[in-house]
């Protein structure tokens, strides 16, 4: 796995040294190669574009040479219209090259974006207790638009003047091999120092792309708890680190654009003094009669394409490598394995599940806290159709208990069983199906009342809907917002309130009818009116489902078929509510405080 690769990203010296070349591009080129016609389109059109640069000396030598001495304008007249001509040609093939280099470069980012962003989802709990979600959007935004100027604009560019400095120089040889020899005697004074120079560029480049990331992942998480923000008066704080944060990125791009100014005086400075050198020694061979003046002037236009084409790469060398560092990390998160995934050869769940839940001497480490065991030897079984409360302390482990049978962890040790069949076995969108959560801390979208109803249960009728919202007492509040079921909600459900945020989510999970339901404080947010309409709902809907129910107010626990009593990860009490009050144990002196002594008796 590379997850911790992941998290090096942060530190750009452990960066750039494990990226020395290129080479994350070619995780780009399945994305690329999808698009065949477009590449070859785009090659021709790139060639024939270069071509009609090249072909432009050639003119322009023989007019100087044959036209200005020449009697008849005519010569003149044609040896212009044929410079029309190449003009045209190289418009329309420019334009197409522009065209198919960008479209390709559109469709890379919306591929990359998409495969990314769906890896993530299928990656477990466990990744994003290591990463951060805000750096995640980053990588999706960020470096998705550094790919797209690599995949389209700057390789085409590469290509292009890569073309053009081969053809120069070639042509150049052609021209005259004596000039030609002082140009490959100057190139690789110019082309080592700018590669020494790149390095450096490419370095501060990763630097940058990381700062930003860090200073997005700081405002999202802020940003999302903007009332917690607000309500301790943090708003100034935030503010200042953020401020900082943004100036550690501007540090970092300035760094950046100091650098890649410092390698564009470098390329042009070397090349024009190389230039100026090969003129002068053109200028005697024309004096001295060695040379015509029209095969010094194609000369000098080869040298001067390809010293355009060298300093544009040195420029898009640049580009590449800052895209080379974006491609390395949305590689690293496709090269992530999820931890938790469906076996090779699954074994198949009954069907329809009984709703049948075991434990087996379950022993468990988040990987947070790999030395702290959060359950330890825990065994229990439950059968269909029976109501089953977890009850101890915060942090005992009652929740984790819920993780396990969702299969966002697998344990250390032991099993957990469905229908007598290992969780970790099965297909995990089966096991998954088979539960209907409602979380403590409910999850609602910038979306309509209905689709938030809908959210896991996509092709559900809107009757089904409406039957989910009346059943979880929620279809008289939902009527009476301002577009009903339609009403849009703002970003996690801040426009409801907690109550009716809960009963939405208790409409979610009965409509998607799993044969086990999981209650973790499902009506800990509700007034106590609406705690007992739903309780009444949840007491038919519990009805021929096995159902887990996590509460700290024993008052919604009392009528359970049996309570288990967690404490510091291992199971201490199991019973009726009657029988563990009498028993002076944990859960009798939680139901004295919670009840007085009488009434808990």
């Amino acid at each position: 796995m590379k997850t911790n690769k992941t998290h090096k990203t942060n530190n750009g010296d452990e960066a750039v040294a494990k990226r020395p070349s290129l080479k994350p591009l070619m995780g780009l080129k399945p994305y690329v190669m999808r698009h065949p016609w477009v590449l070859v389109g785009a090659g021709a059109a790139l060639v024939i574009s270069a071509l009609a640069m090249l072909s432009v000396p050639l003119a322009v030598r023989r007019m100087i040479d044959h036209g200005f001495a020449a009697t008849d304008e005519t010569l003149i007249g044609q040896y212009f219209g044929m410079l029309i001509v190449i003009g045209l040609v190289l418009a329309l093939a420019s334009s197409l090259r522009f065209y198919f280099v960008n479209w390709l470069g559109e469709r890379v980012v919306s591929d990359v974006r998409s495969d990314v962003f769906a890896h993530l989802a299928r990656l477990g709990p466990a990744f994003f207790e290591r990463s951060h979600s805000g750096e995640m959007m980053s990588r999706l935004t960020a470096d998705t638009t550094q790919i797209k100027a690599a995949a389209g604009t700057a390789l085409s560019q590469l290509l292009r003047n890569a073309i053009m400095l081969i053809g120069a120089m070639v042509m150049m040889l052609v021209t005259s091999w004596q000039l030609s020899l002082l140009v490959l005697v100057a190139i690789p004074a110019i082309v080592l120092p700018l590669m020494a120079y790149g390095k450096v560029v490419r370095q501060r480049s990763r630097q940058a792309q990381d700062s930003l990331a860090d200073a997005s992942a700081y405002a999202a998480e802020n940003l999302s708890a903007m009332r917690t923000m607000q309500a301790f008066g943090h708003e100034a704080e935030v503010s200042r680190r953020y401020g900082l944060a943004v100036e550690g990125a501007f540090e970092a791009a300035r760094s950046r654009l100091t650098a890649r100014a410092g390698l564009t005086a470098l390329a042009i400075g070397l090349v024009t003094s190389s230039v100026v050198g090969v003129l002068w020694f053109g200028a005697s061979s024309v004096v001295a009669g060695e040379m015509s003046a029209g095969r010094l002037s194609q000369f000098v236009l080869y040298a001067v394409f390809a010293a355009g084409a060298l300093a544009e790469l040195s420029e898009v060398w640049d580009e590449i490598s800052q895209a080379a560092g974006a491609s390395e990390r949305l590689m690293e998160l496709l090269n992530v394995k999820p931890e938790i995934a469906s076996p090779e050869n699954p074994v198949d769940l009954p069907n329809p599940v009984q709703g049948r839940v075991a434990f087996e001497d379950v022993t468990f480490f988040y990987p947070s806290r790999p030395n702290e065991a959060s359950l330890r030897d825990v065994s229990f079984k439950i059968d269909a159709g029976e109501t089953v409360a977890l009850v101890g302390p915060s942090g005992a482990g009652k929740t984790t208990i819920f993780s396990l049978l969702l299969r966002f962890f697998d344990p250390a040790s032991g099993r957990v069983l469905i229908d007598d069949i290992d969780v970790s076995k099965a297909r995990l969108d089966e096991v998954r199906a088979a539960m209907a959560p409602v979380a403590q801390d409910v999850a609602l979208f910038a979306d309509s009342v209905s689709e938030n109803i809908r959210y896991g249960t996509p092709g559900a009728s809107f009757e089904r809907v409406e039957a989910a919202a009346v059943a979880a007492h929620a279809d008289q509040f939902i009527r009476g917002l301002p577009a009903g079921y339609e009403t849009q909600l703002g970003e996690r459900g801040v426009t409801l309130s907690g109550g009716q945020r809960q009963r939405i989510a208790l409409a979610r999970a009965l409509l998607r009818d799993a044969p086990i339901l999981l209650l973790d404080e499902a009506t800990s947010s509700l007034d106590a009116e609406s705690e007992q309409e739903v309780q009444k709902a949840l007491e038919e809907v519990m009805v021929g489902r096995t159902t887990l129910v996590i509460a700290h107010r024993l008052a919604t626990v009392k009528q359970a078929d049996r309570i288990i009593v967690i404490e510091d990860g291992q199971i201490v009490e199991i019973g009726t509510h009657r029988t563990l009050s009498q028993a002076g144990g944990l859960y009798g002196r939680l139901a004295e405080l919670q009840f007085g002594l009488e009434a808990a008796e």
